[in-house]
Formats: structure tokens, C-alpha cells, sequence
């Protein structure tokens, strides 16, 4: 072999190395899946999810990102349709070959992908509420809004309170709605609460003055809903119109100040258990979380020039908790970081403090809840807030 030759492949081996270390080196990206319905009927949830997702990767990427290496954030758009989801879901795990999902945005998707997730060893971290989710616990599957049971109490604890003892339910045909159905008629009697009647109407209706009239006719005392929009303002104008006088409790599903300014004036009242996030600033200055909630706050709407919401949060704790797991593991070791996380204590998150075991995937307790109602519009504590 000619000199020129000899130096040609040693060049050429060089250039293969060199890239194979820049494909392969400690400095690569870790990559994230992430499964929201940007688009579509939950877009309410999906968009802030997103948006909020990724601006925490920014932040974490530009201090270096976590153990050596820069976070790559691939955001699929669901459109909150479940079969999108596990098509999505199985992108990600066999071609993307993503490190953790977070996400999807409701709780029907999350369960279609809940199975496949866990049997293909794939950290799910969903930002969805149905308590199903972890109940039963899944190895790989974890989420970050609290449980419908603990909401069910608290608009129970709130209702014993004033003296209410017999109520009417509505909720949507949605995956949230049947678990949230399903968890208050479950719990109500332990309350002394007699469900009067129960109605479950489609999602997408606009007009439920003739469900509501149902249980006007039953006189109930008062009114939950539990849905996603479009009822959750539709509710409160259709009672007014009807002239049911009763109060309004909605799930913590209403945690966007859009549904109370879409209310009106009719949405005046309504009462919901929801996390700290949406009166962060009114918090006393020893909570826990205030200080991250504020942060979280003036961040989000300083760089979407929009209001903050509990849904965009949900996703932001995911990674809050993806990221401890990973810095508590040391390495980028899917097994490793999933034990790391149910070994997670006292993790302020927007949702409330998060502490994990093997028996709990989700870490909230029910003081993680605090009780609003509307006001002018505007969503004020109707208790005093810790």
C-alpha cells in the first residue's frame, strides 16, 4: 500500500471515530417522550402541559443539564385521541427510544397506554387524574394531579360543613368523568351524603338545561359536576337560566381561571378543591411550595403572556420528578431512576408535596388540596389557605 493510501484510511478511520464519538459520547442528549393533546377538545390541558414542559427543559439545559447530559424534548400532539396516543407511545419507545414519557393529557389515553408502557419497562409519568392510573400500581407508571378520591372528599368535608346531606351529580362520558362517578358515589356515604340522583351527559354538549332540570326536580341541595370543558362554564349559565338554586362544586378539573371568566356571572360561587397554584401569592410565606409556585407563575406568563393553570403544571411536576429521580440515581439508568423516584420524599412540586413509595405512585395526600370558589371572575380561597 502506497504512502498516500496508508494516510488516506487512517484519515478516513479517524473521521468514523470521530463521529461515533460525537453519536456516542458522554455529551449526548437524554431524550424525553412526551404525549399531550396540543390540539383537539383538551386542548385546555394539552397546550399549557406543553408549553410549561418545555420550558422547564430550557431552563434545565441551559445549567448544564442533568448528569452531563442536555434533555431533548420530543412532544407528540395526541389531539386527545387515544388511539393517536398508543401509536404515539409506541413511536417513542421503539423508534425514538426515549428515556421516560410524560404525559398524555387525559385520563382515557393514559389508560390505553398504561399496559404497554409497563410491560415494555417505559417510566410513565401522566399528567392525567383518573385515580385508576395507579390503582392498581404499575411498576413503570407513575402521575402527577391528585387522586379523585382525595377531591371526593374534600368537596364532601366542605359539603358536610354547610350542612348539605343531599346532592345531585352530573358528569361527562369522558375517562374522567366515569372515575370521578365512580369515586363519589363510592365515597358519599361516608360523609352521611345521599346522592339524590345521578346523570351522565356527552362531553361535548352545549345545552344541559334539560340534565339539570332532572335534578331540580329531585330539590337537591346541592350540585357536583365533574367533566372537562365545554360544561364546566355551561353548567353554571344553564342553572342560572333553570333558576336551580344550589350551590356548584366542580372537580378539580376547573382549574383554569378561563372557565370562571366563561361562567360570568353565573359562575360566581362555584366551590372546587384544586393545588395552591392558582393563589400562590396568598400563600403564608412558611409553605412549602410557595416559593416554586411563585417562580413557576411569573416564569409561565412572563414568556407566554397568559395565565397560569393547574393543567400546565401537572406536566412541569413530571419532569420535577423525572429530573430528582435522575439527579438521585446519579445515572441515566431507567431501572436505577424509577427506584430513585418511589424513594422521593418531600418533593414540593405546583400539585403539592410529592412523596413516593412502592405501594403509592402518586405522592399526594389530601392536604395537597385546598378549597376556591369565584369571585368577580376571579378565583379567591374559601377557607383559610396553609
Amino acid at each position: 500500500m502506497s504512502m498516500r493510501k496508508l494516510l488516506t484510511v487512517i484519515l478516513c478511520v479517524a473521521v468514523v471515530a470521530v463521529y461515533a464519538g460525537c453519536k456516542k459520547g458522554p455529551g449526548d442528549a437524554v431524550k424525553i417522550g412526551a404525549i399531550f393533546s396540543i390540539s383537539g377538545p383538551a386542548a385546555y390541558l394539552g397546550s399549557p402541559e406543553s408549553k410549561s414542559a418545555q420550558m422547564l427543559v430550557d431552563e434545565i439545559n441551559a445549567k448544564g443539564g442533568i448528569n452531563g447530559k442536555q434533555v431533548e424534548l420530543i412532544i407528540k400532539d395526541s389531539e386527545g385521541n387515544p388511539e393517536k396516543a398508543i401509536s404515539f407511545a409506541k413511536q417513542l419507545i421503539e423508534e425514538e427510544k426515549v428515556f421516560a414519557i410524560i404525559g398524555p393529557s387525559t385520563s382515557g389515553e393514559t389508560m390505553k397506554i398504561k399496559t404497554l408502557c409497563d410491560e415494555s419497562k417505559m417510566l410513565l409519568l401522566s399528567c392525567a387524574a383518573a385515580e385508576v392510573i395507579v390503582n392498581p400500581v404499575a411498576k413503570y407508571v407513575f402521575k402527577t394531579p391528585q387522586k379523585d378520591s382525595h377531591v371526593a372528599r374534600k368537596i364532601f368535608e366542605t359539603m358536610k360543613k354547610n350542612g348539605i346531606s343531599k346532592i345531585g351529580i352530573i358528569s361527562d362520558n369522558t375517562g374522567f368523568g366515569a372515575a370521578g362517578k365512580e369515586q363519589l358515589e363510592k365515597i358519599a356515604p361516608e360523609y352521611g351524603i345521599t346522592i339524590l340522583i345521578s346523570e351522565v351527559y356527552n362531553s361535548k354538549a352545549t345545552d344541559l338545561t334539560g340534565v339539570l332540570a332532572k335534578l331540580k326536580g329531585q330539590n337537591v341541595q346541592a350540585v357536583i359536576n365533574w367533566s372537562i370543558v365545554p360544561a364546566q362554564s355551561i353548567v353554571a349559565k344553564n342553572m342560572k337560566q333553570i333558576k336551580l338554586e344550589a350551590p356548584l362544586y366542580q372537580s378539580h378539573g376547573f382549574g383554569n381561571l378561563k372557565y370562571a371568566e366563561e361562567a360570568g356571572k353565573a359562575g360566581d360561587g362555584i366551590i372546587f378543591p384544586v393545588g395552591r397554584l392558582l393563589v400562590a401569592d396568598q400563600l403564608p410565606d412558611t409553605n412549602k411550595q410557595k416559593a416554586l409556585l411563585q417562580k413557576f407563575k411569573k416564569d409561565y406568563e412572563a414568556r407566554y403572556k397568559e395565565d397560569v393553570s393547574a393543567f400546565g403544571g401537572y406536566a412541569y411536576d413530571a419532569l420535577i420528578i423525572l429530573f430528582e429521580g435522575m439527579k438521585k440515581a446519579g445515572v441515566n439508568d431507567r431501572e436505577k431512576v424509577r427506584d430513585a423516584i418511589e424513594q422521593i420524599k418531600g418533593l414540593p412540586g405546583t400539585s403539592g408535596v410529592f412523596s413516593f413509595s412502592p405501594q403509592d405512585h402518586n405522592g399526594l395526600g389530601m392536604d395537597s388540596l385546598v378549597i376556591l370558589t369565584v369571585k368577580d371572575g376571579k378565583f379567591v380561597p374559601y377557607e383559610k389557605l396553609d
